[in-house]
């Protein structure tokens, strides 16, 4: 499953770490964060949930950038 989500980081660096620490984050097949338009598309291993694997997601983001915001 594919799902794309809004996302507020304030630099590229920052989405750089954050995108390596989405991919490296269980249920996840792949995860890109396209710093200019604000957009995380993730795609989700099966047998999954999308929200739970999310919240890990925004955990690990917001220890890289304490103010992050995942739509979702």
């Amino acid at each position: 499953m594919k799902k794309s989500y809004k996302i507020e980081v304030d630099c590229a660096n920052c989405a750089n770490k954050m995108e390596a620490a989405a991919n490296d984050t269980e249920g996840v097949k792949s995860a890109v964060i396209n710093f200019m338009a604000l957009k995380m598309n993730v795609e989700f291993e099966e047998g999954y949930d999308p929200k739970t694997v999310m919240k890990e997601i925004l955990k690990k983001c917001r220890k890289i950038e304490p103010d992050c915001e995942i739509d979702f």
